[in-house]
């Protein structure tokens, strides 16, 4: 029986169905769905008969649901609200106004690129599901390479096979030095790295790209490395680390101005030699087509990039 419901019940019999629950008559029923009495009386005989039994009986309060029309009634309100949203999604799918957004970026990309690009997807695309992973750039490229990412703004890690991707560079960063205001070197004017040997130091591992830059600022002018290092990608933990005063931590420039532009107690120290980074890209897959809302988002931040 449920095979053969299930091929012959037609969705204008569910919507009939249901029509004649809400208005108790045939003949409403019948004009909210602009049709006539008897070609809705015929649909509705149709119905039984593929359900083999009564779904209605009349009484002095019109056509009431029989025990196997309100289950068969509620089914059918469930079927013809998938289709609905069934519809409604393909239509904002199809528009570029809703589906799934996945975005890999570098933590000074996500701040500087993502994070504005994504408002204004917002703006043309409010139900966008937008995801967000940030990460080192070998994480992010081994995402996009195994399609968990749309996008990633990243560096291209040595010995990545280039070949099959598409990149649109970021301009070059530099990086910045945020302590608190209290901290040492702070209110003297540019500071050098000889200043900073002995303090505490909050960085992402060995190996990344700002640590990598620092390090090396360091050794070309003959310094020794710092010793006193925490090792964190994460924001929230290098925020609690910078309560203390003794404190520094090396990040882009989109960081800083995040970190110190919103609270009081902390400042960016001017440094008198710039550290300068390699700058990122906007990286997809050539071959990968991308949902209309993925493309609108890497419009956005190709416009944001070409901007800068």
């Amino acid at each position: 029986m449920t095979a053969h419901l299930a091929s012959r019940l037609m969705i204008k019999h569910l919507r009939l169905i249901v029509a004649v629950a809400e208005h108790a008559q045939i003949t409403i029923a019948a004009q909210a769905l602009g049709m006539t009495q008897p070609a809705a009386s015929r649909m509705l005989a149709e119905a039984e008969a593929q359900v083999g039994a009564p779904l209605f009986e009349r009484n002095a309060r019109g056509m009431v649901l029989t025990a196997i029309g309100e289950a068969m009634a509620r089914r059918a309100r469930n079927v013809l609200r998938e289709i609905a949203d069934a519809t409604e999604e393909v239509e904002l799918l199809r528009s570029g106004r809703g589906g799934v957004v996945r975005i890999g970026a570098v933590t000074g990309a996500a701040v500087g690129y993502v994070v504005p690009a994504i408002r204004q997807l917002k703006r043309v695309a409010p139900d966008a599901e937008v995801h967000v992973e940030v990460s080192t750039s070998e994480e992010l490229i081994g995402g996009l390479l195994a399609q968990r990412h749309d996008m990633v703004m990243a560096r291209i890690p040595p010995g990545t096979p280039a070949g099959g991707l598409a990149l649109h560079r970021a301009a070059g960063e530099r990086v910045h030095l945020v302590a608190r205001k209290d901290n040492p070197a702070a209110g003297r004017g540019p500071v050098v790295l000889t200043d900073l040997v002995e303090q505490e130091w909050v960085m992402q591992g060995p190996g990344a790209p700002i640590r990598r830059a620092i390090e090396e600022a360091f050794l070309s002018q003959g310094l020794p490395l710092p010793r006193n290092v925490t090792n964190t990608a994460s924001l929230l933990m290098t925020l609690a680390l910078l309560r203390d005063p003794e404190v520094v931590t090396a990040v882009s420039q989109e960081v800083a101005l995040l970190l110190s532009g919103g609270r009081s107690d902390l400042v960016i120290l001017p440094m008198r030699d710039p550290v300068l980074l390699a700058p990122y890209s906007l990286v997809t897959l050539r071959e990968r087509r991308l949902s209309p809302v993925a493309a609108t988002c890497r419009d956005l931040i190709k416009s944001l990039v070409a901007a800068a």
